[in-house]
């Protein structure tokens, strides 16, 4: 079990402990609706660490990543951030990523803990054809994710930069808290806007203690993953594992918007004949009527109880009150206000597909 260089942090923060990814993670400190709403009404910080990091430079970065990535890097210019993914060659996705164009010639991709390796060789394998320069640094790299509404007020004493002129999915390298060089991107996982903080290792707690400080008078708390995994539900982000893996297609997904088919990359020639027949399946949201809570892998049925589906992201949304999920269902009974029914045990309990987010910040 690997440790972030925070562990010992969290420890001593009286952090609930939980094995994530090869990792030992914080899943919670006070309590998930304690810390959920934290984040949606004021600032929390998150140790993301575990994440991947890869570098990938030289010449020929950007052809290699048009070919494995779904999106279009060519429209990226310095200082700004993607969403895209990792098709794999039979439809489905390796992963979901962030890439950062750094500056000419060098980009960098964010990957999902539990696929470092698995992205690693999937990439290393095409650039076999392109050469460029990758390095995985994702070991010597701490993450910190500082998100909530109160989260530009509370940090702008750390740094040089205004950071209310960062715009979403834009990113400086500046001094953050007594140190240089640090990515400071306006991005995240929470729909409640803030920041994410590249940094390496030694340089992290440095950071985590002056960003404590900074927040005091804001009522900064750190934040765990369980508290993680309700504000992306509320939002309707893909969680990488349960809503999409190497079996569900973007399109499938939702993610038509990060699937560029004005260039030629892994599988593309197959995705755009599914574009253009259509789906059988997609990817819908769903409140439900009743009392519930639905979860993961919970079936979905109609109204005479034969299964259309299943829940691949489920809980109770802390926000609304209500039972929350996200779930494959055939595309002919994915349309907005349709009826759809979870089996919680032995209830079939009655939900309504919905559009996305969930929450309206």
């Amino acid at each position: 079990m690997k440790n972030t260089a925070l562990t010992k942090t969290h420890e001593a923060l009286g952090a609930k402990m939980v094995p994530f990814a090869g990792y030992n993670m914080p899943v919670s400190y006070e309590g998930v609706n304690i810390e959920h709403e934290t984040v949606r009404k004021g600032v929390g910080v998150f140790d993301v660490s575990h994440m991947g990091e890869f570098l990938v430079g030289g010449p020929k970065a950007l052809d290699l990543i048009q070919k494995v990535t779904s999106n279009d890097a060519s429209k990226l210019t310095i200082g700004k951030a993607q969403y895209s993914c990792l098709p794999n060659e039979t439809g489905g996705i390796v992963d979901d990523l962030i890439v950062y164009k750094i500056k000419d010639e060098q980009y960098l991709l964010v990957v999902n803990a539990s696929n470092i390796d698995k992205d690693w060789e999937h990439i290393s394998k095409y650039n076999k054809d392109f050469g460029a320069d990758m390095r995985n640094i994702s070991e010597g790299y701490s993450l910190l994710a500082i998100q909530g509404p109160k989260a530009v007020e509370a940090m702008q004493t750390l740094t040089s930069i205004d950071l209310s002129a960062i715009k979403f999915y834009s990113f400086e390298v500046a001094d953050f808290a007594g140190i240089d060089n640090v990515i400071i991107s306006a991005t995240g996982y929470t729909g409640s806007g803030g920041f994410e903080i590249y940094c390496k290792n030694e340089e992290v707690q440095q950071i985590w203690d002056k960003v404590f400080e900074a927040g005091a008078a804001y009522n900064i708390k750190p934040i765990g993953l369980a508290a993680r995994d309700t504000l992306r539900l509320e939002m309707g982000y893909c969680l990488y594992g349960n809503d999409i893996n190497d079996t569900t297609s973007p399109l499938e997904a939702g993610l038509g918007w990060i699937t560029k088919f004005s260039k030629d990359f892994v599988n593309s020639g197959s995705l755009a004949k599914q574009k253009e027949e259509g789906v059988t399946k997609k990817l819908v949201a769903f409140e439900l009527d009743e009392k519930g809570i639905p979860r993961h892998d919970y079936d979905i049925v109609d109204a005479l109880g034969n299964k259309i589906g299943v829940v691949t992201s489920g809980t109770m949304s802390p926000s609304m009150g209500k039972g929350i999920g996200l779930g494959y269902v055939p595309t002919d009974l994915s349309q907005i206000g349709s009826k759809i029914y979870i089996q919680i045990r032995k209830n079939a309990v009655p939900a309504t597909i919905v559009k996305l987010p969930f929450y309206k910040v």
